[in-house]
Order: C-alpha cells, then structure tokens, then sequence
C-alpha cells in the first residue's frame, strides 16, 4: 500500500489537484510528478481517454478547489455513485445567501472524506486482481496496463485526498458562514469510527485554518472538543443505524434485489466483452462491478485524483448505467423506497428540531437520551448556532429520506435508467458522494418577498444544491418559515415506524 504523504497534515487549507504548472495533463501537478506509479498510470490514462473521445483537460485549469470540489474529468467522476469525490451540484435556485437576509444557525451534516474499500470489498478485489493474473496470459489494447499492475489498496481508512476534501470542506463552511463563524466555534459530533472522526478532525483543521486567515475572527476554541458517539452494536447514535433488528435482518435487502435486477439489464455486455477481451477469465456479473469499482477507489486513492486507467474501461453510458445501479441501492437499501429506511433517520431529525427551536430532544427511537440530555454534549440554547455532525453516506440516506425532501421522487424503476433530473434530484453522486454536506439554514430576512418581519426561515442544500422544499411551501429560493418545516416533520416527530423495527 502506498505510504500517505505527511503534507496530508499540513496548515495548507486549498488545494486545487489537477492544476499543472505547463501544458501537461490537468492531473499531473508538481506534488504528483514526485510519485513515479502515479505519474507513470497518468500518462496511461491520458492516452486512453484520448482514444476513448473522452475530454481531456490541460493548460491552467482548476479542477479541483475548495468551493467547486472535485471535476476533474466530470463526465466520468460524477457518475461514480456514492464513491465519486465531493463535487458541487448544480442548482436551479441560487445557492447564495439571498439578499438581506440574515443567516442565524448553520448545521452540516457531512459523510466522511474519500477511502480505501471496506475489508470485505478490498480482499474481494484482491482476489479478482489475483485470479485475473493467473488465468489470462494477454492484455490487449486499454488493458495493458493490467499485465504490471498490483492491488495495493489497503482497507477502510481515509486516505490524502479523502483528508483534503474534509479540509476543504471546513474551509468552505468557515467563508459561507463566516459571520456566526468569526463570533463562536462549531460544536462538532461524529460516529465512532476511525475514518468518520479523522473527517471531523480535518473539517475542523481546515475550518480553524480559514478563521487564521480572517481578518476579522473573534476568540478561537481550537482544537475544538468531538462528542464521539459509539457505534458498537447495540449503541444508540443517531449517525449510525443498527438497532432497528426488522431493517437490519431483512428490509435493507431491498436494495440488494433492486441492483440485482438493473445488473441483470445492463450488466450482460460489459461481461460479455470483458470475457471476450480477457480470454479464460470467465468474469461473473458481480465482477464487472468489482471491476468498475476500481476506477473510483484508484482513483481517489491518489493524492491529488489521478485518473485511474480502470475507469477507460467502460463507456459514458455504462457509467451512466452503474451511477444508476448505486443510486437504486441507497434509494431502495436506505433512503424513501425502504420500508424502514426514513425510519432509520428519525433521530437525527429530531435532534436537528430540537437545535432549530431552541428546545430540548423528544425521540424515543435512535437518540442517546444520556447524551442529548447533558448540555455538554447536545446543546441546544441560543449561544449554539454553528454545529457539525459526521457520519456514513447510509445514515445521510435516511435522514434524507425522514426529512421526506425527496418524497416527490416517485419509485425507481430497476428496469429502466432514470436520471438525477428525472428522479427529482436522487442519485447516489449527487446526494452522498465521499465527503458529501447537508447544510440546514436558519435565517431572517427583510423585504415585502420575505413574510413577516424577522420571521425564521429555513433552507436545506445538499452538496451546493438548493431544495425547492415543497413538502413545507419552499418560496422560489427555497425558503420555509420555521414553523412550516417543523410541522411538515411529522414523520419523525411521531417516531417514523420504530414500532415495527422489534417483531415479535
């Protein structure tokens, strides 16, 4: 496994990967010439999305910055599903702060940062790698490079770039909000494990970062206190899912059934050609998405995005078609077409209510009463107004899906590939990518367009998009009063469907 690059630690908030200092490829910039694997599967991969037709960017551009995240190579990176690096969404209502309007409360809620595969996955492509090189004696043509290549990724931890996007991402939350910023720290929580609290400690570095920078900041509190909350079996974290015993033994399957079926659609050629290319390997169904996985996890496994040469593989559409194939597994194994899915985000809903209103958490289903009874740990007078949770693209799944924000979204077809416009916004990539960040806003405005005086007004934007929030009357910058959003929770404040999480 390749070493991690110490400058992963370093006070250097902005990091614009794929900016070169020449007309070289976009991904080959200074800190990545020093590593001869990544440069050398560089120079590969731009030759073969050359002789793919796909875009290749060169001289002076940024394709990779605190404010827009990662496009490097957008046409394939943001159609990588849960595993595509952050990027900014594009948004039909401006994402700005509107104009006199005054932001009062910011809370994010943000996935970990890029990763290394899980140790089930990291062994399983391991041992396809293994067998590859056993049985097929030549790699033709895009494949070359597979006859010198070594798995070498390692498992379940964050790796450089995963860190940067953290850091990046506090550096973003720092100038969006930067004047309840320059007044009062975050109060940060995060689930227990490894990678999720490293990603609060680099948002929180590269948040302390930006405020060293300001002019203009008050007094500072850092290294800022994490109220770490377990994830053994059993705890009750509203970051984590797991006690609900009817979601985890059976209903979070649905989404395994519904990629089954859409594998089974678009799977079929890929396998076919990739067998035919690579005689005597006898690929299954479940390989060729082994296969596509390695492009994103190469990929970001890279300090600064080199494009992994996996990823010219496979056609736009057949990205399209596995972007589809993760975003049928969320909607259906996590999200609003699992029966106990928004019931898994119920908590955290309530936590959130509890810190917009200014009173204390009632929830009888996921919430830590210990800690969220302790001002220390959950606090939720007037003088918090910043906040930052981190936790796993699942459990952003359901507090999506109990918030209801995509309860327009009708039910995925498995058959069929729909797009993120044309399910109303849902996909995987563009609502839990690695280092994905919910923002909830509270603010007030002024203006005959704004209601009452001083009225509070909420807004949710995932990853830089904007949500019309119908189900609360969302005006056409997708404002709701207060009292309006809270009300339309009802869901979670009734406690979702916990009753049927214990059968009998």
């Amino acid at each position: 496994m390749m070493s991690e690059d110490k400058r992963a630690e370093a006070d250097t908030p902005l990091m614009d990967i794929c900016e070169p200092d020449s007309n070289r490829p976009a991904w080959l910039d200074s800190e990545q010439r020093k590593s001869s694997r990544w440069t050398q599967i560089g120079l590969v991969s731009l030759t073969l999305l050359v002789l793919a037709g796909f875009t290749v960017v060169t001289g002076k551009s940024k394709c990779n910055t605190v404010q827009k995240g990662f496009n490097c190579q957008g046409e394939l990176s943001h159609l990588w599903g849960q595993y595509s690096p952050w990027f900014s969404v594009k948004s039909e209502i401006s994402p700005d702060i509107p104009e006199k309007c005054t932001v009062t409360f910011a809370q994010v809620l943000s996935r970990h940062g890029s990763r290394d595969p899980t140790a089930g996955a990291t062994l399983k492509y391991a041992a396809l790698i293994a067998s590859t090189k056993t049985v097929v004696k030549s790699f033709p043509g895009k494949y070359a490079f597979l006859a010198n290549y070594s798995y070498t990724l390692g498992a379940d931890q964050l790796n450089h770039f995963g860190r940067q996007e953290l850091i990046n991402s506090g550096v973003k939350f720092y100038g969006r909000y930067k004047n309840l910023a320059r007044k009062v720290s975050p109060f940060v929580r995060s689930a227990s494990q490894e990678r999720v609290v490293e990603s609060a400690q680099k948002f929180a570095q590269g948040y302390h970062n930006a405020l060293l920078k300001d002019k203009s900041h008050g007094k500072d509190s850092y290294p800022y206190p994490i109220v770490v909350i377990s994830e053994d079996s059993g705890s009750n974290n509203t970051l984590n899912h797991g006690l609900c015993t009817a979601f985890e033994n059976g209903t979070v399957s649905v989404g395994d059934s519904a990629q089954k079926k859409w594998l089974s659609v678009f799977g079929p050629a890929i396998q076919k050609r990739l067998n035919n290319d690579l005689k005597g390997a006898n690929y299954s169904l479940s390989d060729v998405v082994s296969f596509m996985d390695l492009c994103p996890f190469e990929t970001v496994a890279s300090p600064t995005g080199v494009l992994s040469s996996f990823c010219v593989l496979f056609t736009k559409d057949e990205w399209k078609a596995y972007d589809y194939y993760e975003s049928l597994g969320k909607f259906y194994g996590y999200g609003p077409g699992n029966p106990l899915g928004p019931t898994q985000g119920v908590g955290f809903t309530n936590e959130l209510i509890a810190r917009l209103t200014n009173t204390a958490v009632q929830d009888h289903t996921s919430t830590n009463h210990t800690l969220d009874s302790s001002a220390s740990t959950f606090p939720f007078d007037k003088s918090h107004v910043l906040f930052a949770d981190f936790s796993h693209d699942n459990d952003l799944t359901g507090i999506l899906a109990a918030l209801g924000v995509y309860n327009k979204t009708k039910p995925l077809s498995n058959s069929t590939i729909e797009t993120a416009k044309q399910a109303g916004g849902y996909s995987a990539s563009w609502t839990v990518p690695f280092a994905s960040r919910i923002y909830f806003e509270k603010m007030t405005c002024g203006g005959k367009s704004s209601g009452k005086s001083n009225e509070e007004l909420v807004r949710v934007i995932v990853n830089d998009r904007v949500l019309p929030l119908e189900q609360c009357k969302g005006d056409k910058l997708g404002r709701c009063t207060l009292q309006n959003f809270v009300n339309s929770l009802s869901f979670a404040r009734n406690g979702g469907l916990w009753n049927e999480c214990f059968p009998r």
